[in-house]
């Protein structure tokens, strides 16, 4: 009688164990679940910079193209060569101001879609780990039911005798 009772309140503890770390697990699902959903929305966000610096390089280009023909003329008609020139400059810097803003965008997007794919790659393992648990704590529930009724059943048949 004793060890039954004894059984019980183990099994009581390891179910009540077991139902604290699901608790814990399923709140690290959660906050690397949100993690990762702020990580996406990064992604996007530098994604979405990523395009518009592009626009702003192709205009850029465009208009160093076009500084780039108008400094021709200029030479060509011998006017205002030095204005134009310098109009060039500025919109060369800018260029490359814009293109190493794009690369190091690019990079930063890179290093968050590797942190995503590593976060999406924990979410799956803890997911994995909570089944783990869930299977062992419905194990568990199953073997204190039957413990519970064998003990019922043996203590109906003390009563009996």
């Amino acid at each position: 009688m004793e060890k039954i009772k004894t059984k019980m309140t183990q099994l009581r503890l390891e179910a009540d164990d077991a139902n604290a770390k699901n608790e814990e697990l399923k709140a690290k699902v959660k906050s690397l679940e949100q993690e990762n959903l702020s990580k996406e929305q990064e992604v996007t966000s530098l994604t979405h910079k990523n395009q518009m610096l592009e626009t702003e390089v192709e205009k850029l280009e465009s208009r160093l193209k076009e500084a780039k023909t108008s400094a021709e003329e200029s030479r060509v008609h011998g006017r205002d060569y030095e204005t134009v020139q310098r109009r060039l400059q500025l919109l060369e810097e800018e260029a490359e101001a814009a293109d190493k803003n794009l690369r190091e965008t690019n990079d930063k997007l890179r290093q968050t879609d590797v942190k995503s794919g590593h976060y999406e790659r924990k979410v799956a393992a803890l997911e994995a780990n909570c089944d783990q648990w869930m299977n062992k704590y419905e194990e568990m529930s199953t073997k204190y039911s039957s413990v519970k009724k064998e003990l019922d059943d043996y203590l109906l048949e003390i009563g009996n005798i």
